[in-house]
């Protein structure tokens, strides 16, 4: 089972060493982490998305809490956040495929950021189901570079 957690950590250096660090020396793999600034410049947000069930996840809760530079540790449950992840790719586009590829980006939303003799680089955002579909689509006509963000979450207000 795959978990989501935001960790709110003081703005130091070291810091996602550290939380990095508790992670690995534990065990515990990280599937995906994302690490940016908030509104106040004294602290960041980290999105760790982490396998495991419910007691791996209380036991990582717990140590994340213990870190000294760790101000707020949010358990992600469903329905409880929204998410979205970018990603960039790039794929083959013949002048007999652009077209199809062009209209499958419309279809999700995706944007053509940059156009080549023989290739086309996308930018897509969305949540995991919708990027999986996306990029399963985009194997048939040949991805040769992928780049992804890793999923950013935040809380849906009460």
């Amino acid at each position: 089972m795959r978990h989501t957690i935001s960790i709110l950590v003081e703005n130091k250096f070291g810091v996602l060493t550290r939380v990095a660090g508790m992670f690995s020396g534990r065990g515990f793999n990280i599937d995906s982490l994302n690490v940016g600034p908030t509104l106040d410049p004294s602290a960041s947000r980290m999105t760790i998305v982490v396998r495991g069930d419910d007691a791996v996840l209380e036991q990582v809760t717990k140590q994340l809490e213990k870190l000294v530079e760790v101000i707020d540790v949010q358990d992600f449950r469903d329905e409880q956040y929204v998410d979205r992840e970018l990603v960039l790719l790039r794929v083959a586009a013949t002048s007999e495929t652009r077209s199809e590829v062009m209209q499958i980006c419309d279809i999700f939303r995706a944007k053509i950021i940059d156009v080549q003799p023989a290739k086309l680089a996308i930018e897509i955002t969305g949540t995991e189901a919708k990027i999986r579909k996306f990029l399963s689509l985009m194997e048939t006509f040949g991805i040769s570079d992928l780049t992804r963000t890793g999923k950013v979450a935040l809380a849906r207000a009460n």
